[in-house]
């Protein structure tokens, strides 16, 4: 549990006159900002363990809430009654901004694509991170399974065998299907579809796929079974979904329009808004984030479709959990739920622009690999990128469903492909089930085999 601020009195700031305050003015004063020494938007349940030892909290925290308060910006209503959402962009913000408009945008991931070459590896990497928001998603919301058994299922379009494998196929259409409706104005509807894509099928008495919840008895719920969230009432849900569904709509990407709010911001807020208002009965997370890549699609970042946000909110779900209380309990304050996301969205965006530079220096080491083996010129060009994926670890094993899914081939290519690397003796094939399986042979007996004259 979260320990919320205290109600500020409206004249606590008259105590800095009188004594024993006003001997201690230089320490109070110097609270009076947003932000603690080291630059962070603290909620009071941390703060209150950092401020000088001697200090009255209501007062410092007084002070904080004072300075925060006159740098609001107000952002959405939410809940019933409505209660207005608002938020500092602090220099976190700024920073991931920064970093998401250069990195981030169709022109920043065309560019990528276009300086990698003919190197269509590329492609087997990128549809390889599509998976990863759709399992680490489901794994967030409690799916028992591996991430490797999982991106097996994926790439074999194997039928799931288990209700956490069918959460996992979900996640992967309903990000599929944000991806699909990214020109498509938000609506209820769309909100409806999305979940239905997502939930239909796993436990259909348990979500009530594409339906909104018509009573009060959802809560949220921390692992020790302390509500820790009452969404807003069920009989107001279609409006108030409606109310944010138009402003979402509303077009604000204009920099010189004085309610400007950068689209990832507005993303945020609509991945914090339908996690608060909890419209479904279950399955609310996933479609929380999944709106927001929608969204983040719907502007032109294109690179957010192989970007996975629930890796690293998977790995530390107290924290996302806690950035959803600490806005909650004050006020809704959204700046500490905008801040977790946005030290999130930096790392995941980094790292993807990491695995991108270094797939563009295997991809050319390879390419002198293949010519000092002599095997360059035996390949094709469909040959060398599965040759290369499957050298790098991509990727273990191949059949001829991903091997065309992945280079936008004919079936019958993809097949030849194949077993033409057999018959260089690159790759071997087995029977699994009803398809064959080709993977890579050990590195030894290929350059072995590539050395002897064809």
């Amino acid at each position: 549990m979260i320990k919320g601020p205290p109600t500020v009195d409206p004249d606590v700031l008259e105590k800095l006159g009188i004594s024993p305050y006003k001997e201690k003015l230089v320490q109070y004063l110097a609270l009076l900002k947003p932000l603690d020494s080291q630059g962070r938007y603290l909620p009071f349940d941390e703060l209150r363990y950092r401020w000088p030892p001697g200090l009255d909290t209501t007062l410092c925290w007084a002070l904080v809430k004072k300075a925060r308060m006159a740098q609001y910006s107000q952002l959405l209503p939410l809940g019933e009654p409505n209660q207005w959402a608002h938020f500092i962009v602090t220099p976190l913000a700024q920073k991931t901004l920064s970093v998401v408009d250069r990195q981030a945008t169709t022109a920043a991931l065309e560019y990528m694509t276009h300086h990698i070459g003919e190197t269509a590896h590329f492609a087997y990497l990128l549809n390889d991170l599509i998976e990863d928001e759709a399992i680490s998603s489901s794994q967030l919301e409690g799916a028992a399974t591996t991430t490797q058994v999982a991106k097996d299922m994926l790439k074999r379009n194997r039928l799931p065998r288990s209700a956490d494998e069918r959460m996992v196929i979900g996640n992967y259409k309903m990000m599929t299907f944000a991806w699909e409706k990214r020109y498509e104005p938000l609506s209820l509807e769309l909100i409806s579809q999305l979940h239905r894509v997502g939930v239909e099928g796993i436990d259909d008495a348990q979500y009530s796929p594409g339906l909104f919840r018509s009573n009060d008895d959802v809560v949220v719920q921390d692992g020790e079974g302390n509500t820790v969230h009452t969404p807003p009432p069920a009989s107001g849900i279609g409006a108030r979904l409606s109310g944010l569904a138009h402003w979402i709509n509303q077009s604000q990407n204009d920099p010189l329009q004085a309610d400007y709010v950068h689209p990832m911001i507005k993303a945020i807020a609509l991945h914090f808004a339908m996690g608060y208002e909890h419209p479904f009965r279950d399955g609310n997370g996933r479609v929380a984030r999944a709106l927001f890549y929608w969204f983040m699609f719907k502007n032109d970042f294109s690179a957010f479709r192989y970007i996975a946000i629930s890796i690293l909110l998977r790995n530390a779900p107290v924290k996302y959990g806690r950035s959803y209380l600490a806005t909650e309990s004050d006020g809704l304050d959204l700046t500490y739920f905008i801040d977790h996301q946005c030290s999130v969205i930096l790392r995941a965006v980094t790292e993807f622009s990491a695995v991108y530079r270094k797939s563009l220096v295997y991809a050319q080491g390879f390419d002198r690999w293949l010519e000092e083996s002599g095997l360059f010129k035996q390949l094709t060009d469909k040959q060398r990128t599965v040759f290369q994926v499957a050298k790098s670890g991509m990727a273990k094993e191949f059949t001829a469903v991903n091997v065309k899914e992945n280079l936008n081939c004919s079936y019958n290519t993809a097949a030849s492909t194949l077993n033409g690397l057999v018959e260089l003796k690159v790759f071997e094939k087995k029977k699994m089930g009803r398809e064959w399986v080709f993977f890579l042979r050990d590195a030894l007996h290929i350059q072995a085999d590539a050395k002897e004259p064809h």
